[in-house]
């Protein structure tokens, strides 16, 4: 074995050891939990205003997540640094508020005026330590005891397996009030419209076209062919006399009458009765539909009336697919 090779042993190993002693303090969080999380859970519920999340250091790394994981999950939330707190951001922080504070000691010096305007305002104060007899905690209206657990850094002096546990704390706290306010993937897409994430929450509504190429089933083919063209769909669809999608032509429709192409109407040209879909259809089930029938465009319709077209290069521009 090659002395690389054994580095590479090594390394892995040690990532291994860092998980299982981190998946440990995880699971032992998991099983000391109690009233109180319930009581944070309430806290939060109650509060007009926002929770303010503060931290300092590798906590505040750790708050500044939580605060964007509650605010994308409708829950107003908002991080402040607790040494500019210090400085005049205590202002931000108000009495309909309620404050989330973490610090793995419970001592951490720059929190203490942040801990003492919600004890003079009477801001109700959730506390996050590992120390029950800490100062924060002392003072929190809700104290939230991180279990005794062993940092993964081997020294136990590198915040490593207590700032896990407070970040799946934090997640915790979020998807437990999402499920008390039954926050869909409508809703967070809402709060999360870009990215990844947001794009395979669209809506055929938020993708389609309104200016769509139609015709009537009585217009002539070079009508329709002119139609097909100014729009830059490839398609047209077709509609009766009362505004309903009837039919779709298509390319494959002109190949078929070819012969006397031109001396036909819309209506002894389109294929009847296309594949719809409705605007409020996620846009990847429209993907899913035109990859299924190997099809490049869907008429979105509501009733039977088209309020819309889709493409599929509206939806890779997107990112949906």
């Amino acid at each position: 074995m090659t002395s690389s090779t054994t580095e590479a042993k090594t390394y892995v190993e040690t990532a291994r050891r860092v998980i299982t002693i981190e998946a440990e303090g995880l699971a032992a969080l998991a099983a000391g939990l109690d009233a109180s999380f319930a009581q944070a859970v309430e806290a939060i519920l109650g509060a007009r205003g926002r929770v303010i999340v503060s931290g300092m250091g590798k906590s505040g790394h750790i708050a500044r997540k939580i605060a964007a994981t509650l605010a994308s999950t409708g829950t107003p939330a908002q991080f402040v640094h607790p040494a500019e707190a210090s400085h005049g951001d205590l202002g931000m922080v108000t009495r309909d508020d309620v404050a989330l504070v973490l610090s793995n000691s419970g001592e951490t010096p720059e929190l203490a005026d942040l801990i003492a305007h919600t004890r003079r305002f009477r801001i109700p104060l959730i506390g996050v330590a590992s120390r029950p007899e800490s100062t924060l905690l002392r003072q929190a209206d809700v104290a939230l005891v991180l279990p005794q657990a062993a940092e993964a850094c081997g020294s136990g002096v590198v915040p490593t397996t207590s700032t896990t546990m407070t970040l799946a704390l934090g997640d915790a706290l979020a998807v437990a009030l999402m499920e008390h306010r039954q926050f869909t993937p409508e809703m967070f897409r809402t709060f999360h419209p870009g990215g990844k994430l947001g794009a395979k929450l669209s809506k055929v509504s938020d993708l389609m076209h309104t200016d769509m190429p139609l015709v009537r089933e009585d217009t002539p083919m070079p009508e329709a062919l002119l139609e097909i063209s100014r729009k830059g769909f490839g398609v047209v669809g077709v509609t009766d006399a009362a505004g309903n999608l009837t039919g779709i032509v298509t390319d494959g429709d002109l190949r078929r009458h070819m012969d006397g192409l031109l001396s036909h109407s819309a209506a002894e040209v389109m294929t009847r009765n296309p594949r719809t879909i409705a605007p409020g259809v996620l846009a990847e089930a429209a993907v899913a539909v035109m990859n299924e029938r190997k099809i490049t465009c869907l008429f979105a319709v509501e009733g039977a009336k088209p309020v819309g077209i889709l493409h599929i290069h509206d939806c890779l521009r997107a990112g949906v697919v």
